[in-house]
């Protein structure tokens, strides 16, 4: 029986493997794509890790580093906009697929503004604004699946998966595209919230330190302080001061990746609870805290107003998002 039961399995991988190499392999093949209208205005990179689902981050840029990319037969940089009308040239990239594709859940978030053309809502912390880098789905895909009948739904900025706070959608093409140029005009007003450990002492500072862009033997995103780096400029001001922390408000006039926690933290100022840039003693000595006195289990940066024009009315518009009851609490148990 032992015997006949060893010849049945080898049979069946006999057999798998002969149905496995008759099987017609697909090809990737290259795509010329135009682009629509609604389709312009986003950056290169973007637009190709959205249509290369599957297809690992490092590669898509490696592929856009290398001229295979190509824009009406042109190389582009990752930072370049697609106009409407442009053929872009994706080279043949194998995307993984699977059996079962990830379900998104349904989900609305807190909304702090809606119209025709605009979603504000209230993120919360640990949620990330869109899938990738490990992350199935995001905001962005949730809101997708829930509204199902919204022709556009895109996202104006981005925020960190640990930061909590005030995120923009936009509803249409054209207010995407104006939000877009308002920000490299630098017209929104961005303010967030940061609880920093250490003595602060000024009421208003100016911070001006070169950001560079890089990524870690395992792929992971950062960002350091460096000559040649991008030109960033963040203010922050001062709101409350406690023994061991200081709660800052960072308005941004320029919005870099990581902005706001790489100037703290190179300042020697690291915001409380900052898992990539902070103080990694005092973080695992917050969230072992007791409950009573507040712990805190998350990064404590919070996105709390923005100030925009409207894309359609053309008049002054802000927003505001209290900080969550973690957050409140924590300070409360600084009193």
């Amino acid at each position: 029986m032992k015997d006949l039961a060893t010849n049945n399995l080898q049979n069946q991988k006999k057999t798998q493997q002969a149905s496995s190499v008759s099987e017609p392999s697909v090809q990737p093949q290259v795509r010329l794509m135009t682009i629509s209208s609604e389709e312009a205005g986003q950056r290169i990179d973007n637009f190709l890790l959205r249509i290369c689902k599957g297809v690992p981050k490092s590669h898509v840029y490696r592929i856009l580093r290398s001229g295979e990319v190509r824009v009406n037969k042109g190389r582009v940089d990752q930072l370049y906009r697609l106009v409407e009308g442009d053929v872009v040239r994706v080279p043949p990239v194998r995307v993984a697929t699977s059996a079962t594709p990830a379900v998104v859940p349904k989900l609305e978030f807190p909304i702090l503004f809606e119209d025709e053309a605009l979603l504000v809502i209230d993120k919360p912390a640990g949620v990330a604004v869109h899938g990738g880098s490990g992350v199935s789905y995001g905001v962005i895909e949730q809101l997708r699946a829930a509204r199902p009948d919204a022709k556009f739904l895109e996202l104006v900025h981005r925020l960190d998966r640990e930061t909590s706070g005030i995120l923009l959608i936009a509803k249409k093409r054209s207010a995407l595209t104006h939000l877009h140029e308002q920000m490299r005009d630098g017209v929104t007003d961005k303010r967030y919230f940061a609880l920093v450990s250490g003595d602060w002492k000024n009421q208003r500072q100016h911070v001006k330190l070169p950001l560079f862009k890089y990524t870690t033997p395992d792929g992971e995103r950062r960002v350091r302080v460096q000559e040649g780096g991008q030109p960033s400029h963040t203010i922050f001001s001062l709101k409350k001061k406690w023994q061991q922390f200081a709660l800052l408000e960072a308005e941004l006039k320029t919005g870099r990746t990581h902005q706001i926690r790489v100037h703290l933290a190179s300042s020697g100022f690291p915001i409380a609870g900052d898992d990539k840039y902070g103080d990694f003693t005092l973080n695992k000595a917050l969230q072992k805290a007791a409950a009573d006195r507040g712990a805190l289990k998350r990064m404590f940066l919070h996105a709390h107003q923005i100030t925009f024009i409207h894309p359609v009315s053309e008049k002054p518009v802000t927003v505001r998002a209290v900080l969550p009851p973690e957050c409140e609490a924590f300070l409360q148990s600084l009193h």
